[in-house]
């Protein structure tokens, strides 16, 4: 079998340094001393990306299938993109490459699990998009969200995190609203700036990002 090679496309800072943060501190976990994950990066400019996100888009779909097309002309077998909404935009072009698909590692996470059921938590749009729903309803998943209240807070505070402006009392009022609804279901995670501040041993939680992470350190 030949080695899986793993590449990582750049996008916006904050959450490019989370994924890279993450690669190496589960890697270590896994092999201890003073191992940190082997990628290669290929940095994409972010800016032109975002200004069409959440939005999917042909204009966004050519940007998208430029910057594929450059990261698999490195030496690499599979890649790790740290924008979830932009997923939906990879499954609309041509790939040659292995791409560590969130949302369908998710769904089948989800299908270990036994669960038929989950509370999503992300940005407003994916909250409400059909994209992630209906993927999970064509394999059996039942999708609730939040109140509007608490979808509202829950944006404004991936915002602040976005603007690099949360607060610690910002990260404690997410944190809550995810222990209220763990209460009685299963929450899932769907967005990036959000993951930074999930909380710590809750396990009725899932994070789509940490289910991505840990794919790519399970080939490595």
């Amino acid at each position: 079998m030949d080695s899986v090679k793993l590449a990582v496309l750049g996008l916006g800072s904050q959450t490019t340094t989370f994924y890279i943060s993450e690669l190496n501190r589960l890697y270590n976990e896994k092999h201890g001393g003073y191992s940190t994950c082997p990628f290669i990066m290929w940095n994409a400019n972010f800016d032109a990306i975002n200004s069409l996100l959440p939005n999917i888009s042909e204009e966004l779909n050519v940007l998208t299938q430029d910057c594929i097309n450059e990261i698999e002309k490195l030496d690499i077998s599979h890649v790790l993109v740290p924008n979830i909404t932009l997923h939906e935009s990879i499954d609309q072009i041509e790939v040659q490459k292995n791409i560590l698909h969130p949302v369908y590692l998710t769904v089948a996470k989800i299908k270990s699990l036994n669960l038929s059921k989950i509370v999503l938590m992300a940005s407003e749009y994916t909250m409400n998009s059909a994209y992630i729903r209906s993927v999970f309803t064509a394999n059996g998943i039942e999708i609730e969200i939040p109140s509007q209240e608490d979808r509202v807070q829950i944006d404004t505070f991936r915002k602040q995190v976005y603007a690099k402006q949360e607060s610690q009392a910002g990260i404690v009022s997410f944190q809550k609203i995810i222990e209220k609804y763990t209460i009685k279901n299963t929450v899932l995670l769907a967005c990036t700036e959000l993951s930074i501040f999930k909380p710590k041993n809750n396990t009725r939680f899932l994070d789509m990002v940490e289910i991505q992470i840990r794919e790519a350190i399970s080939l490595v």
